[in-house]
């Protein structure tokens, strides 16, 4: 029984981890993301990410918090339609391993995005955990745009969900993006945390590299900042799935697409066999339309 409870604490801590809180993130306009751009744009061509791409992370007051900044191949006014729906959030959502299901819901308090999470094979959605976001009213103008969702609570004493997106268009039609993702967290969280880290997650790394070996080689990050970091590039590679294969029709090349991009970076990404992936995705996708 004592062993059972644990495993549940563990799954759950995990995977809320990447849904993260933060009090607000957004550079907030074309100006600011275009001068974020020009400072960390030198950092494009040559990275761990072989992709024009910078991922910060970092952990402060019982808060943890990713940031992802990178070129789209995709022009700004589709990443704006696209990403201003908060139905295309929960196709977004819906790539991640462990989202379960996510349904947009209309009512008194507005546009919410009904999300499940649980764990990295198929199960029954009465083992998964509800968290519900509130979807927040967008911005969209000619040149920036800005979507963000928030949860207040979540269980373990987990609360103040964030997830948000802006984005701002570049003269060779590309589009410079930033994701932001943060959660805050109490005493039943941080302990499970810390059960998760040294045993399921012992031998988990990032991307960041906190310093070097004797040979010179990176140590890269591990603990709750890998965490972060790696659900900071699902995420990311979502997206970018997303937009290109954003037709219904085109879910089976989605779906492959964001296994095979993550399969880049295995050693932090790898969890499940690509057939597998594909299969509980697949059924996943099928129970999406049954009312729950």
């Amino acid at each position: 029984m004592q062993n059972a409870l644990l495993r549940r604490i563990l799954v759950c801590i995990c995977l809320l981890l990447p849904a993260l809180v933060w009090s607000q993130t957004q550079l907030g306009s074309a100006a600011a993301l275009l001068a974020k751009h020009e400072a960390v744009k030198s950092q494009f061509d040559k990275n761990a990410f072989n992709r024009p791409l910078v991922l910060e992370s970092s952990e402060a007051s019982g808060q943890l918090s990713g940031h992802i900044f990178a070129l789209v191949d995709h022009p700004f006014a589709q990443v704006s339609s696209a990403l201003t729906k908060p139905a295309v959030w929960c196709d977004v959502l819906m790539l991640h391993l462990n989202t379960k299901y996510c349904a947009v819901r209309e009512g008194g308090a507005g546009t919410m995005l009904a999300v499940s999470v649980g764990r990295k094979f198929d199960q029954p959605l009465s083992d998964a955990q509800r968290i519900e976001f509130v979807w927040q009213p967008p911005v969209s103008a000619a040149d920036y745009m800005s979507a963000r969702l928030s949860a207040d609570k979540g269980p373990l004493s987990t609360r103040d969900y964030r997830i948000e997106f802006e984005a701002t268009p570049l003269p060779n039609g590309k589009t410079f993006i930033h994701m932001a993702y943060a959660y805050a967290y109490g005493t039943a969280a941080r302990i499970a945390m810390q059960g998760y880290l040294s045993t399921l997650g012992s031998d988990k790394v990032g991307f960041s590299a906190k310093d070097k070996d004797a040979s010179g080689q990176p140590n890269l990050v591990g603990g709750v900042l890998g965490v972060v970091e790696r659900n900071t590039m699902r995420y990311y590679l979502a997206i970018d799935a997303y937009l290109d294969a954003p037709a219904e029709a085109q879910l089976p090349q989605r779906l492959a697409q964001w296994f095979d991009s993550t399969e880049r970076y295995a050693r932090q990404l790898h969890e499940v066999e690509r057939a597998d992936y594909l299969e509980m995705k697949r059924n996943e996708y099928k129970r999406l339309k049954t009312p729950q």
